[in-house]
């Protein structure tokens, strides 16, 4: 059976990732950098005829309102990923949460239906926001990943979509009013790991990420990936200096990111979560 997959670029700038943020000097300048390639980000879709989810940090569009006429003008949908890129669990999110998709919905014009959480930080602590979703109407998310890791993962979640609510993240709720799209796993070396995207794709061997895929296709389940911008314009990434294990899972492989993502989307097709829905109405 012919299985559409979902791609999500995950649109932020060279200082919203967790690991450069933890480590950033007070007086370093925030300037964006990355947004620069939207340009050569479209282009390679295009080429590729390739359809993506951009989930696009808010500020950015502040920055250059002309990324959304870019994003929606070559087909492709626009997601929210916070305004600043602040994780779901920080101490304080909370109430600024609603205030954020308010402001969103102000530079889209009300056009995104989907969110996902910056470093996947939907957990038992932040299970809050799929209600704040539900409220502002949105229709899907797509921040769980079915393994565990240090710096996020709900281990027990379903692998296919499913229906989300606050009380139960991980299983179907029928009660839910939010689509899951749970991110690719797999198993590697006994373990249940990521294999969507990000630093597993830029690590792991291309063999193990295609057979996930396929494995899921087997099962009519589409797989959800993911890549930052970031990966895919390593030009206009500045190094920073940071301690070795965050210098090597921010940096590791940066180079060779489009080159397997071009690889993975000439062998398989992807579609936006939007369209999906669509289809499922």
């Amino acid at each position: 059976m012919f299985i559409l997959n979902f791609l999500g670029i995950d649109f932020e700038d060279w200082y919203h990732p967790q690991l450069i943020k933890e480590n950033l000097p007070l007086e370093k300048k925030l300037e964006p950098k990355v947004i620069q390639g939207i340009d050569k980000i479209l282009d390679w879709l295009r080429q590729n005829d390739t359809l993506a989810t951009f989930f696009v940090v808010g500020e950015l569009l502040e920055y250059k309102p002309e990324l959304l006429d870019k994003i929606i003008e070559n087909d492709h949908e626009i997601g929210f990923h916070t305004m600043h890129h602040n994780r779901l669990d920080e101490d304080d999110f909370k109430e600024k949460f609603s205030q954020e998709l308010d402001r969103f919905a102000e530079l889209t014009q009300k056009r995104s239906i989907g969110f996902r959480a910056p470093t996947f930080s939907l957990n038992n602590i932040s299970s809050w926001a799929i209600d704040t979703l539900e409220q502002k109407k949105y229709l899907y998310d797509s921040s769980i990943i079915p393994a565990k890791t240090n710096l996020y993962g709900n281990p027990n979640a379903e692998e296919k979509p499913y229906k989300i609510s606050s009380n139960s993240l991980e299983k179907n709720d029928e009660n839910g009013n939010l689509i899951e799209f749970p991110l690719l796993t797999t198993t590697f070396l006994g373990k249940k790991i990521p294999a969507a995207g990000g630093f597993y794709l830029r690590t792991l061997p291309m063999k193990i990420i295609k057979n996930a895929i396929r494995n899921q296709e087997e099962k009519q389940i589409p797989s959800s990936f993911y890549i930052h911008s970031w990966e895919l314009t390593p030009e206009f990434m500045p190094r920073i200096d940071l301690p070795m294990k965050e210098k090597f899972i921010t940096y590791h492989n940066l180079e060779k990111s489009m080159s397997k993502m071009t690889e993975i989307i000439k062998k398989f097709e992807f579609t936006t979560f939007k369209k999906y829905i669509s289809n499922l109405n």
